[in-house]
């Protein structure tokens, strides 16, 4: 840079260029009002909760949500985990999309290794018609669970994540304009063209929305690792499609806002808590937040729950902001998706409203 200074800008010293490139840069970042931001839930279920209460709970939230200008509503497929209770997706979407009314509502994703694509078409094709302009498809390779529930639940004992290319494909034919020609056809699904999107948390999926000209979403909300690397895969090797002609990125991150730090930080405990039941395999309902995670986990315990959320922005509203804006800054993601894991119910409302005003309606 410094011979470039001397050679072209002989007045300029490398200095003030560097100063003056800043500013621009700065100028030029995306700033959240430039975004949609969009909810992440599992329909965690809470201590001393049944299912019922979980699902009673999402339709709260999602309401809130619309109404505080949210884009999407998605749920994400989970099974054989006592603490969510997503596990019948499709039918959880129906449930929020009959209880809103603009709101997006899909899937976050469907993990397709655990089912036939034709019925996947079939179920957000149902979903599409009844609810027009309002349903998405996020699809995830990953079984959404262990090893043995995800033999229980597959359709043959033949599948694997490897066809998941291919089953991608076949979902998005069946979901294609009407052919009468086709032997088998996915009624109701056909000519409803349901967006696809294909989610991740490496750069997998990342290569293969490029490949197909799919809108990609990243799991940074608890798979940080790849995050950049995948963001700017996606972006160098997109190939425009009918769906869509520029790459679209989304990343889903944790929030929980309050009105003080302090209380933040008690709130988060909850969530430390969850995270300590992922890493230790001891999953629980998620327990009520306590005065400090001291004497509650071991050192090891702490140390990967931090890096396993480390896009974790807890505060007060400022503050979270703050954070959020450097987030979208590094990553200039096109939209961003929130998870809230709040014991309660209005608590993780009022964080969800706190941050709505940063962003884009």
């Amino acid at each position: 840079m410094a011979h470039y200074s001397q050679q072209i800008l002989p007045t300029l010293t490398v200095q003030v260029f560097r100063k003056h490139f800043c500013t621009v840069a700065t100028i030029m970042a995306k700033q959240l009002t430039d975004i949609p931001v969009s909810v992440l839930d599992l329909a965690p279920i809470v201590a001393g909760d049944t299912p019922s209460d979980s699902f009673s709970k999402s339709l709260e939230l999602a309401k809130s949500a619309e109404q505080f200008g949210y884009n999407r509503y998605w749920f994400a497929e989970h099974h054989n985990m006592e603490n969510i209770a997503s596990s019948a997706t499709s039918l959880l979407i129906g449930y929020i999309a009959g209880g809103t009314s603009r709101i997006r509502v899909g899937s976050g994703g469907v993990m397709l290794p655990n089912h036939a694509p034709l019925i996947i078409a079939e179920q957000f094709g149902t979903l599409e018609w009844l609810y027009p302009n309002r349903i998405d498809l996020g699809l995830g390779r990953a079984p959404g669970t262990d090893p043995l529930t995800s033999n229980a639940l597959r359709r043959n004992l033949k599948g694997s994540v490897d066809d998941f290319p291919q089953d991608v494909l076949e979902l998005r034919d069946y979901l294609a304009p009407r052919d009468e020609t086709a032997r088998v056809r996915a009624v109701p699904g056909e000519g409803t063209e349901v967006p696809i999107w294909l989610l991740g948390s490496s750069t997998y999926s990342a290569q293969l929305a490029a490949a197909l000209g799919l809108p990609f979403a990243f799991a940074s909300h608890f798979a940080p690792t790849y995050l950049h690397e995948a963001l700017k895969l996606y972006r160098q090797n997109f190939t425009p499609s009918t769906q869509l002609q520029q790459p679209y990125s989304m990343a889903c991150v944790n929030v929980i806002a309050a009105d003080t730090d302090e209380e933040a930080h008690r709130l988060a405990t909850s969530f430390y808590m969850l995270g300590m039941g992922i890493v230790t395999g001891k999953r629980q309902p998620l327990q009520p937040p306590a005065d400090t995670m001291d004497g509650i986990w071991n050192d090891y315990e702490k140390a990967a729950v931090m890096q396993m959320m480390q896009y974790s922005f807890i505060g007060s509203k400022q503050k979270v902001k703050e954070q959020l804006q450097s987030f979208v800054e590094s990553t200039e993601v096109d939209e961003l998706m929130v998870a809230s894991y709040i014991y309660d119910n209005a608590a993780k409302i009022h964080s969800y409203e706190l941050i709505a005003p940063f962003f884009k309606k």
